[in-house]
Formats: C-alpha cells, sequence, structure tokens
C-alpha cells in the first residue's frame, strides 16, 4: 500500500507571540524541554514588551501539541493571548534553543 502525503508526512512551521504573565516563571526553558519531547525545533526568546516569541519548525502534529503547550504555559504563567502566524517550513534548526537580546 502506497501512502501519499500522509498526516504524520506534514512538516509545519509556526511563529508564535505569547501574551500575559510569561515572563520570569520559566517559560523559555519549560517550552524547550516540551519543544525536545516533542521533536520540533527552532527556538523561543523574551521581549522587551512582556511577551514571549517563539519559532516552532516539526511535524505539524507535534507543533500544534506545543502550541497547545503555549496556550497554558509552565505553573506560574498567565497566557492572555496567542497569535499564530503559519510560515513556510524551513528546515533551518538543528535544535530548540533559548534565544537572548
Amino acid at each position: 500500500m502506497l501512502l501519499v502525503n500522509s498526516e504524520s508526512d506534514m512538516k509545519a512551521r509556526a511563529h508564535v507571540f505569547i501574551v500575559g504573565d510569561v515572563q520570569g516563571v520559566f517559560f523559555r526553558a519549560e517550552t524547550r524541554r516540551e519543544a525536545k519531547k516533542q521533536g520540533v525545533k527552532g527556538w523561543v526568546r523574551n521581549l522587551t514588551d512582556g511577551r514571549v516569541e517563539a519559532i516552532f519548525e516539526g511535524e505539524e502534529e507535534n507543533v500544534k501539541k506545543l502550541i497547545e503547550f503555549s496556550k497554558r504555559g509552565p505553573s506560574g504563567a498567565v497566557v492572555t493571548k496567542l497569535d499564530i502566524v503559519w510560515e513556510n517550513f524551513t528546515g533551518e534548526f538543528e535544535d530548540f534553543e533559548i534565544r537572548y537580546g
């Protein structure tokens, strides 16, 4: 049996902005931990306006799981809004990292 373009082979890229009380609550570290668990690559960083920004790349199902995590964040976080921009998958990342600055 030949499977063509199966759901498990769909690659996705999401550019995510997380709004709320999301800094100083280990949001970046927990996002990296969850990304590695899901096999998602990309990065996460704090922004000067109090938001957290991230790029998630990987299997579409796993990217969506990471987005679901981002809607609540780690214990102590209060997420009030999540902005998602779906972009073209690039495959440019080798790992998931926390970026600074």
